[in-house]
């Protein structure tokens, strides 16, 4: 009986993702222009787990979120902005059918149960984010922001 005990419990706990997955994983990044890979370009990568930076083209470990991570890349007076889906791996289905909704929201939690995808490419644009706040910012600066001419 204790034999049969512990077998279910390793059974049941397999199909976690918490236990058997990680709360990291690298993912790859790269920019480009137009039909060129741009080398040297910043990078912050940011979820609701935390914020990591890196050159390009390069890598990085990141902690997993259920949350999509935003992947914001400039260079000169280029740069680029690519949303990345965050989405359920194998593991968290087979705990959701083995472990119902306790073992998902482990998997939730921990943010184990999903991944993103392994490499990511960003496009630089003149246009692109860092264009758009440089000029948020220079809004701000201007007299006339206020409302007066």
């Amino acid at each position: 009986m204790f034999r049969i005990s512990v077998l279910s419990i390793a059974l049941l706990l397999g199909g976690c993702a918490s236990i058997t997955g990680s709360q990291t994983q690298p993912i790859s990044v790269q920019t480009t222009q137009g039909s060129m890979i741009i080398s040297g370009a910043t990078c912050t990568l940011s979820n609701d787990a935390g914020k990591w930076f890196l050159k390009t083209p390069g890598s990085v470990t990141v902690k997993k979120s259920t949350g999509d991570m935003t992947v914001e890349c400039i260079k000169s007076d280029v740069s680029g902005r690519e949303n990345v889906v965050s989405k359920a791996n194998t593991n968290v289905w087979g705990n959701i059918l083995i472990g119902g909704l306790i073992g998902y929201a482990v998997d939730r939690n921990s943010g184990a149960g999903f991944d993103y995808p392994e490499s990511v490419t960003i496009k630089l644009s003149p246009g692109g984010a860092g264009a758009i706040a440089g000029a948020a910012r220079a809004h701000r600066a201007s007299p006339t922001a206020s409302g007066r001419p």
